[in-house]
């Protein structure tokens, strides 16, 4: 749909969204396509109520009850509770998700198919967890930020159990991947709008803003010309190793010239090799 309305050769996005998850997907186009596997990499956050007291085989509400518990955490309870799920952590999928077994996905092809789903344990990592508000017994709303595969359905699962009870997410909402936040956010239905009264470009984020979290490496000219041309720069002087700084070899960075962004580029072995290369 964005590949019509917008016209663009290439479209890309920033991951998926579970079936009642709403918010935050970003959406590459052209040049900006080469830097979606960083953003797949970011951190993502999430705001999520759990309901209390009802497992659901897709641990979310769309699934059919399987297991109830008549005990309810209190705000204290919960507040004890969080710090075990911070850090990294092991976390088993949810049976229905887009985790792939023998090359089918437990979601399309197994779970709904009725066939058994055994996924193993993953390590993932949340950032930060915190307690948002406690609206009645039934539930509890929550803020995540995580690092990349973390399902916020397992995490409202797995946190019930440690507090005694069963649960599953109510509502999820992603309210920031990476650098890209709500506030940044066209809805989808508003887009067409936009195509047609000439305000779409005014709305698009620079390619640069999906590399915030990668480091930036100045170049000259000279250098980028190389880079642009598909050679590695070498950097190999003592004034290279000032401009490298804390860049660890094997590290991509994005190498810039005159303030815009050349390449994905990876430092090996004394030369900045290119990785992608911008057409901008």
């Amino acid at each position: 749909r964005v590949r019509r309305l917008t016209g663009a050769a290439k479209v890309g996005h920033g991951g998926t969204l579970d079936p009642l998850a709403t918010g935050v997907l970003p959406i590459a186009l052209g040049e900006a396509t080469k830097t979606v596997s960083y953003v797949l990499d970011g951190a993502k956050t999430y705001r999520f109520t759990v309901r209390w007291g009802e497992a659901r085989a897709t641990d979310d509400a769309d699934g059919e009850v399987t297991a109830t518990s008549e005990v309810r955490p209190d705000a204290d309870d919960i507040r004890r509770t969080l710090p075990r799920f911070l850090g990294e952590i092991e976390q088993v999928p949810p049976a229905f998700s887009a985790v792939k077994i023998g090359g089918r996905r437990a979601y399309y092809e197994l779970a709904r198919a009725e066939e058994a789903v055994e996924l193993k344990p993953r390590r993932v990592r949340v950032d930060a967890i915190e307690l948002v508000e406690v609206p009645d017994r039934d539930h509890a709303t929550f803020e995540a930020r995580c690092g990349k595969g973390t399902y916020m359905r397992s995490l409202a699962r797995d946190l019930a159990r440690a507090l005694g009870t069963y649960g599953h997410i109510a509502s999820l909402r992603r309210i920031a991947v990476g650098p890209f936040t709500e506030h940044d956010a066209i809805p989808l239905d508003s887009l067409e709008g936009l195509m047609h009264s000439g305000a779409f470009a005014e709305r698009l984020l620079p390619v640069e803003t999906a590399l915030d979290d990668i480091p930036a490496l100045a170049l000259a000219e000279a250098e980028a010309h190389l880079l642009r041309s598909g050679q590695a720069v070498p950097l190999f002087r003592a004034s290279d190793r000032d401009r490298i700084g804390r860049v660890a070899t094997g590290e991509t960075v994005c190498a810039t010239s005159g303030g815009k962004p050349v390449a994905l580029a990876r430092l090996e072995h004394g030369r900045l090799r290119p990785v992608r290369v911008f057409n901008l």
